[in-house]
């Protein structure tokens, strides 16, 4: 079982930047998982936002965020920096690991069994 605990969500203005953090632990986590941000806005679908493959560090971007977001981990953490944040960008964010069975990176939730509480993210116009 996997634990994966988001934290770094709150207010912003249009423009400005934030950092969430995920904490993954427990018995199983390695370094075979591929770990991925989705968020969710209200009335919509919970979509794809960023993933990062544990061992190597190879990373896929939704296009609506490449280039303003970038994903990292580091030491049990993932991160999600957002930068030239847009209203668009106000959702709930939620952390998400894989079964550690696939060498691929996966942009739809169905591989990801794992997932946090999330956090709110709002951006201000």
């Amino acid at each position: 079982q996997v634990q994966l605990v988001e934290s770094g969500g709150g207010l912003v203005q249009a423009g400005g930047s934030l950092r969430l953090s995920c904490a993954a632990s427990g018995r199983t986590f390695s370094s075979r998982y591929t770990m991925a941000w989705f968020r969710q806005a209200p009335g919509k679908e919970r979509e794809f936002v960023a993933a990062i493959k544990w061992s190597g560090g190879s990373t896929r971007y939704s296009d609506s965020v490449k280039g303003r977001f970038t994903i990292s981990r580091d030491n049990g953490t993932v991160y999600l920096v957002m930068s030239s944040l847009k209203p668009e960008d106000t959702a709930v964010y939620y952390c998400a690991a894989d079964t550690g069975m696939f060498q691929g990176i996966f942009t739809t939730r169905g591989p990801y069994i794992y997932w946090g509480q999330g956090t709110q993210v709002t951006v201000s116009s």
